[in-house]
């Protein structure tokens, strides 16, 4: 039985970017393992990290990120994923990051959480072996994004296993941004047919409560932005219906 590692920052960064061939794997018989690396719940938030929560509509007393791992858990079980880890890591705005404008500059020298982020994955590799890895390529250069592509450089995995999907609505939003300077060269693209599991990674999307008005302006837009998303995807790539399309 072949097995698909998909590698996400966030809660939701798979789910969003590829869960329609996280769906069409799962239903070719592939065993389907997610990790997701920034996680970790931090006591009495404050400032910019408090804000994160604050501005979409949670108060100071909510655990954010027990709440981000429960929609977490709901689209692991909604999906079918087999394996699930959390890296338990902090995210950007509580590693010193403050301020939105911050979380899209090049890592700090002193950020060293890329170590951190290796240290999270290699057990899961040794353990899996995966056939087929999915990293972001850090489109928007979100600061933890990035981090996670540059740490993936530096674990030995073949590179004929690996797929870089297109970090998502930050493909949306920003059309011509371009992957981490660190992606190997000579990349092509691959288009993925997820028409039939369209519906199925949207079901799995909305599984992530807390970030749809933020990411899609409400849980109304969640579906016509990815579905024309998707089929735009597949025109550019001369194919019908919906793709999702990675480098590899």
């Amino acid at each position: 039985m072949s097995t698909a590692l998909f590698i996400s920052p966030h809660l939701d960064d798979v789910a969003f970017s590829c869960g329609g061939t996280l769906a069409a794997l799962k239903q070719q018989g592939w065993t389907v393992a997610l990790v997701t690396l920034f996680t970790r719940s931090v006591p009495e938030p404050k400032g910019f990290a408090l804000q994160c929560q604050t501005s979409k509509g949670l108060g100071p007393e909510v655990d954010y990120m027990a709440l981000r791992r429960a929609e977490d858990r709901a689209f692991a079980k909604r999906l079918g994923v087999d394996v699930s880890v959390w890296g338990d890591l902090e995210e950007a705005p509580h590693r010193g990051y403050g301020s939105p404008a911050e979380l899209f500059q090049p890592p700090r020298t002193t950020d060293v959480v890329g170590a951190w982020v290796r240290g999270c994955l290699r057990p899961v590799l040794w353990d899996l072996k995966p056939d087929r890895v999915f990293v972001p390529q850090a489109l928007g250069s979100h600061v933890d994004h990035v981090q996670v592509v540059r740490a993936v450089q530096a674990l030995g995995i073949p590179s004929n296993r690996i797929l870089y999907y297109r970090d998502t609505p930050y493909a949306v939003r920003q059309p011509e941004a371009r992957p981490d300077a660190t992606l190997p060269q000579g990349l092509q693209p691959l288009a993925v047919d997820i028409t039939e599991h369209l519906s199925r990674k949207l079901e799995g999307c909305a599984c992530y409560s807390s970030q749809l008005g933020f990411q899609f302006g409400g849980a109304e837009g969640l579906a016509p932005l990815l579905t024309d998303f998707h089929q735009r995807e597949a025109l550019e790539h001369g194919r019908t219906g919906a793709a999702e399309v990675f480098l590899t």
